[in-house]
């Protein structure tokens, strides 16, 4: 009898020990792979609280301990779910707001391009394209949104005042005050645009100014704004005493678009092969200028004849396709190219040797007319470029190049592509910053007073 109660006894003993790693299997693992099927399907937990399963505590139904309907995470999950389904909300409202303002236009701006920087413009710092494609075209046109501005940009020779339609309230003018000429033509779109406010046809005007290339502006003097005239805002090109960063901009010159010179895409050979030319110039030489200076030091240098030299003693206002060729090609196989002055210190070879990599070796002088004085002003010449601080060799004397040849000549490549790749780097930048500063300067100035369209 005591045998069989001590045999009953330990049968309790050991079902009691079964029922208990039973249960603690079912709590501590079986709840886990409930969690992680939860977690992993978020669907499937909302689908089991529709359905009353996977739920502890469910009013009017009996609590069971399977592993089905009890899970000890449950209360964690709901609060972790509800956090998901809360965060996605918020980031799909931000989404949809940050893309209703993106799609956002305050203002409507024509560019009117009546001289050939115009397309420097557009298509060099804009990155914009024009319809048609050919440059001979009579009518040329383009579009496209910055910031929060519409732009549309309209040239060519048909392009004449009053034979076109004039559908927004803001124009930019882009016009040549290089000569009397030019200054003549320039002259009659700006009565004309007078004209259109005076209609109410236009609300605001600014205009980028190829300015006289020894700084004689004063023409456009009365049509400036704070001089009772309309243009509220003027970009001209050169340095000038009138720049004040308020309502007179510095524009660069840029590349000689009117020669068809093209907007260059950095390739990896132009980054990376080595060029067989230290330096080029290929360009005009005019009398009792430093040019002549500089032929004459690249003729008695040792390294000359590394270097691509093609001097002319008149200046030809029109590229022939293979004189064109040859000049790109001239910049793209030197490390250097030289830019001495002309009849002002700025130069396109300056901007086309960086859009192919070559290092532009600039003479930093003055030239004679009303661009400022050095002595008052030590940014000048070239102040736009030096405050963007363009990786250039400036120099003071064509004496000093056959110093600057001879490092050149001792660089190992990987020194020269790096340097190829800030200059390109800095070249993207530049046209960038440019590109904003005359997007803000526009909306501040004409938003200021209300304009949209």
């Amino acid at each position: 009898m005591r045998l069989t109660r001590k045999r009953l006894a330990s049968a309790f003993v050991v079902a009691y020990c079964l029922f208990s790693l039973y249960a603690a299997y079912s709590v501590f693992f079986g709840g886990r792979r409930g969690r992680r099927g939860a977690a992993a399907s978020p669907r499937g937990l909302r689908d089991g609280a529709a359905t009353g399963k996977g739920r502890r505590g469910v009013r009017g139904e009996p609590s069971s301990l399977t592993n089905e309907e009890w899970n000890p995470w449950e209360a964690d999950e709901k609060i972790e779910q509800l956090a998901l389904q809360h965060k996605y909300e918020s980031n799909l409202q931000l989404f949809k707001k940050k893309k209703s303002q993106k799609g956002k236009i305050d203002l409507k701006v024509q560019i009117w391009g009546k001289a050939a920087i115009g397309l420097y413009l557009w298509q060099h710092i804009f990155e914009g394209l024009l319809e048609p494609a050919d440059v001979t075209a009579q009518w040329r046109e383009g579009n496209l949104k910055a910031g929060r501005t519409y732009f549309s940009f309209i040239t060519g020779p048909a392009l004449l005042p009053g034979y076109f339609s004039v559908e927004v309230d803001n124009v930019v003018l882009i016009l040549n005050g290089r000569e009397d000429t030019k200054i003549s033509f320039a002259t009659q779109w700006l009565l004309y645009t007078k004209t259109l406010l005076e209609a109410r046809k236009l609300q605001h005007v600014a205009v980028v100014l190829l300015g006289n290339e020894h700084c004689n502006n004063k023409w456009i003097n009365p049509y400036l704004k704070k001089n009772g005239g309309f243009v509220e805002l003027l970009f001209v090109i050169y340095d000038s005493p009138w720049i004040n960063e308020e309502d007179v901009f510095q524009w660069p010159l840029g590349v000689a678009t009117y020669r068809n010179f093209p907007v260059v895409e950095p390739s990896w050979s132009l980054l990376h092969d080595e060029r067989p030319f230290l330096c080029n110039f290929l360009g005009t030489i005019y009398k009792n200028s430093s040019r002549e200076i500089l032929m004459d030091i690249l003729q008695h240098d040792k390294n000359n004849k590394l270097c691509w030299i093609t001097a002319r003693e008149e200046w030809k206002p029109q590229e022939t396709n293979e004189s064109l060729k040859n000049y790109q090609d001239a910049l793209l196989q030197s490390d250097l190219t030289l830019c001495p002055v002309g009849v002002n210190t700025e130069c396109y070879r300056i901007y086309e040797a960086c859009s192919y990599g070559s290092i532009p070796v600039v003479e930093d002088v003055m030239t004679p007319g009303n661009c400022g004085n050095a002595s008052t002003s030590p940014s000048a010449p070239l102040q736009l470029l030096k405050a963007m601080r363009a990786p250039f060799i400036f120099i003071k004397d064509w004496k000093e190049l056959p110093a600057v040849l001879e490092k050149e000549k001792n660089m190992s490549l990987q020194e020269k592509v790096e340097r190829r790749k800030t200059l390109l780097g800095w070249y993207q930048h530049f046209k960038a910053e440019l590109r904003l500063k005359f997007i803000k300067t526009l909306e501040r100035s004409f938003l200021m007073n209300g304009s949209k369209g």
